[in-house]
């Protein structure tokens, strides 16, 4: 019988010669079903094949010929294993296919509004809608659980491509080093002195939430029920660059007329209360903040230490910051720092709203402890239910004021160095503060805490709230239903935590 002759292959290499050869055939390799059923929710959950192929092992032409034949492989998974255990495997890539979908679509929202997000909001955002999802999917999914874990995150953010701000990656250093000659050359022509100088800067504020470990630990010790609380306010927060004068913390809620401030002059606040349905921030908000607050605030103060009526206010680019405050006030000259050099130049963003937040957490866990230590005294969680806007606001005031005249003007060693004294005291270190917030956890119970949860948080706290709404709906009925506004005569609110603030600081101003 006639047999066909082998090719052979012309030119400078050999099939041989590249490590083929025709006579040898690759062993086959057999594929378990289970392993099928894997390949496929990875291309469900957006993994791309040659992901698959080498987190498996497997050939890219396995990978291609299995998501081909995908159909008649979950036939087969049908006949060979439980109907409820693969209705799980398979609703649940189903799932978390859709669930990855619209969370992208949130992002690119997010930034299409300009809105911050971080690692914590991601996190939480894709938690609830695949508890949402699978409510719609049906009881077929039910027992299934997603942690949203941080491996998780990373495989999601390399399939879609997430950076985590619009800010770009690297800060303007140039811009950032030629502005405080600028600066200076404004100063001296204007002849402000560092009492006359002043920065602003708002951040957000989730001012009833826990780091998440601590937040799981009270779960576990006070039955299900508890949740981390959504509950989220925004800050604006800032003084002058001699640092005795701090300015009155301008803070925006989500409610005007909330129930746990029924009965209470908002005059009397330690905080410049005002609202907003997002509770961000505005431009109209920040524009009613600098006529009716800033200004006169200045003008006492200048009155009061003999200075002449005059002001700079330094701002960033910020949206809610308007271009034409400068021409409200002809005593208040506004300057903007350049793009992109607010994280390298902003005085208040030198340690100073960060140092604030991690007060705020400490002084929060500090009166937990303090309510709930010894017998008969109310449990953690009855502590935590008792918490409101009200406490907060007060806890604020005294996380401010912790923030000493020294440390406030040493915030402005880069923007205006000639201002800060030699030996200028450094801002305790923000590690520093984590750390004694752990040390604070244990003393409840909660000594589970590590300082990466405590970091999550602090970050988060500059962040919108997942679809905008700062509170849950149970809290959100509770504090802010329109049945539950108040209007009419107010008492004034006793607070003697302020007066005590400000016997205990005579070298500081705060109006």
């Amino acid at each position: 019988m006639k047999t066909t002759p082998r090719l052979q292959v012309s030119g400078k290499a050999s099939l041989g010669g590249i490590g083929l050869c025709h006579t040898a055939k690759r062993d086959r390799k057999s594929i378990t079903l289970h392993v099928k059923l894997e390949v496929l929710r990875r291309f469900e959950e957006g993994e791309k094949l040659t992901q698959i192929a080498r987190a498996l092992g497997l050939a890219t032409s396995t990978v291609a010929s299995i998501r081909v034949n995908k159909d008649k492989i979950r036939a087969n998974s049908q006949a060979a294993t439980p109907v409820s255990a693969t209705q799980l495997t398979r609703c649940r890539g189903v799932v978390m296919g859709h669930m990855e979908r619209l969370l992208s679509l949130w992002i690119e929202e997010q930034k299409r509004q300009n809105l911050p997000i971080s690692t914590l909001l991601i996190q939480d955002k894709a938690r609830r809608l695949f508890v949402q999802l699978q409510h719609e999917q049906g009881n077929g999914t039910r027992a299934e659980t997603f942690g949203a874990s941080n491996g998780w995150f990373a495989r999601f953010k390399a399939r879609h491509n997430v950076l985590l701000t619009d800010e770009p990656s690297v800060a303007d250093t140039q811009a950032a080093a030629h502005y405080p000659p600028v600066l200076r050359t404004i100063l001296e022509e204007g002849c402000y002195s560092p009492r006359q100088v002043f920065n602003v800067d708002e951040t957000g504020l989730f001012w009833k939430r826990l780091p998440e470990r601590m937040l799981l630990a009270l779960e576990g010790a006070a039955g299900p029920g508890l949740k981390a609380s959504k509950d989220h306010l925004t800050l604006l927060l800032g003084g002058n660059a001699a640092g005795d004068f701090k300015l009155k913390p301008l803070l925006v809620y989500p409610s005007e007329n909330p129930r746990a401030l029924k009965g209470c002059s908002k005059a009397s606040l330690p905080v410049v209360w005002r609202s907003n349905r997002n509770d961000w921030l505005t431009p109209s908000i920040f524009q009613e903040w600098f006529t009716s607050c800033f200004c006169p605030a200045v003008e006492s103060y200048c009155a009061s230490h003999g200075l002449p009526h005059r002001a700079l206010l330094v701002l960033d680019g910020a949206p809610c910051h308007p271009a034409h405050l400068g021409g409200l006030s002809p005593h208040v000259r506004v300057e903007f720092l350049p793009k992109n050099t607010s994280a390298l130049i902003q005085p208040m963003n030198q340690g100073i709203i960060a140092t604030f937040k991690a007060y705020y957490l400490r002084r929060m866990l500090s009166q937990l402890v303090q309510e709930t230590s010894g017998e008969d005294r109310p449990s953690v969680r009855e502590f935590w239910r008792s918490y409101t806007v009200v406490t907060a606001v007060d806890n604020i005031a005294r996380a401010w004021a912790e923030l000493q005249p020294a440390t406030m003007n040493s915030a402005w060693r880069k923007l205006w160095p000639e201002c800060v004294p030699p030996g200028a005291p450094e801002l305790e270190t923000v590690p520093q503060l984590r750390r004694s917030i752990v040390a604070l956890a244990s003393h409840v119970g909660l000594g589970d805490a590590a300082e990466a949860d405590v970091a999550n948080l602090l970050q988060a706290h500059g962040e919108t709230p997942p679809h905008g709404l700062p509170q849950d709906a149970d809290d959100a009925r509770a504090e802010a239903c329109p049945e539950d506004q108040w209007s009419g005569d107010l008492q004034s609110w006793p607070n003697p935590s302020r007066m005590e603030l400000s016997r205990s600081e005579p070298g500081q101003q705060w109006h």
